[in-house]
């Protein structure tokens, strides 16, 4: 009898040992999972990404150091905007299935947790940029404030949200000119227009398939407000504007900012590639076309950037 006792309470404690550990594992997943969410990972990645190409264009030596710094204090100054921007959303993230399960608007994380995430990342940020250059800070702290402070309240009051929304966003790939070089001119300064011209498409298109879902939240993302001709025609104009100024810099008029004629080709054969989703889009105007363009386009900015720098490496 004893023996069976002694057996039953091991075997509880066994049990008890490991609903422990699963419930641990479990509040990890969810700490680590929540941390990606209110970051926004994969698009702070792509943002590091833009800003590491940038680098490699504008540096005549490659400093690790500064890659590195450049990295940790790009992802930082995406994630704070992401977070205050969740946090000023949290009752419209809500309404929507495409938001409703971020940690915030969850309840898995309250609002001052996401807020003292906001501001430790901004500080972190700006600190970490302003150790490459001021100006690189300036226009980190110049991002966040835009995303923050002017685009996300104009999310529900004018389409021109996305015009404003662009400025932030076309920050990154310049940036990193900014941080080799210390200097604002015509290459970054291209380097901007290229990726603020490329936002258009890229998210009228999210904005086309997501329509129902932005309109529950109460967002206006489209030009006319609606899935339309006039839509689909604007579309189409910032598709074409991004591909002429893809292929600026092979006229020699960009300063150090080069590209060979090979290079040029390979560029503008990418944007035929978005155009004909863009021109899909007009023809059918449906979600599944708007999806493609949307994913065309994600593939075109990620492969004209590595172009672009494999280029000047082999030029």
């Amino acid at each position: 009898m004893p023996n069976s006792f002694l057996a039953v309470s091991l075997h509880k404690q066994k049990n008890n040992v490991g609903l422990s550990t699963t419930a641990t594992t479990t509040i990890k997943h969810t700490v680590i999972s929540d941390f990606k969410e209110i970051t926004k990972m994969r698009l702070s990645l792509s943002v590091v990404f833009s800003s590491v190409a940038g680098y490699f264009l504008g540096a005549e030596t490659i400093s690790l150091k500064i890659v590195l710094l450049l990295a940790l204090g790009g992802y930082f100054m995406v994630g704070a905007s992401n977070a205050f921007n969740q946090i000023i959303e949290k009752d419209l993230d809500a309404l929507m299935h495409r938001t409703k399960h971020r940690p915030v608007p969850s309840g898995r994380m309250t609002v001052n947790t996401a807020f003292l995430i906001a501001c430790l990342f901004t500080v972190l940020g700006i600190t970490i940029l302003y150790t490459i250059n001021a100006q690189t800070a300036m226009f980190g702290a110049i991002s966040i404030f835009l995303y923050t402070s002017v685009y996300t309240p104009l999310k529900t009051k004018t389409p021109l949200s996305v015009f404003v929304g662009a400025i932030p966003g076309a920050i990154p790939f310049m940036l990193g000119w900014v941080a080799a070089t210390d200097n604002f001119g015509i290459e970054p300064g291209t380097l901007f227009a290229l990726q603020f011209f490329w936002q258009f498409p890229h998210f009228w298109a999210i904005g086309w398939f997501l329509f129902d879902d932005y309109k529950r939240g109460g967002f206006f993302m489209l030009p006319t407000g609606k899935q339309d001709k006039g839509t689909a025609i604007q579309v189409l104009l910032y598709t074409i504007w991004t591909i002429l100024v893809s292929i600026v810099p092979v006229f020699g008029v960009t300063g150090r900012l080069k590209l060979s004629i090979v290079a040029a080709v390979v560029v503008f054969g990418l944007g035929i590639m978005m155009l004909t989703y863009a021109i899909k889009l007009y023809k059918n105007r449906t979600e599944k076309a708007a999806k493609q363009l949307m994913l065309s386009s994600v593939l075109y900015i990620t492969l004209i950037q590595i172009v672009y720098v494999i280029d000047k490496f082999i030029r």
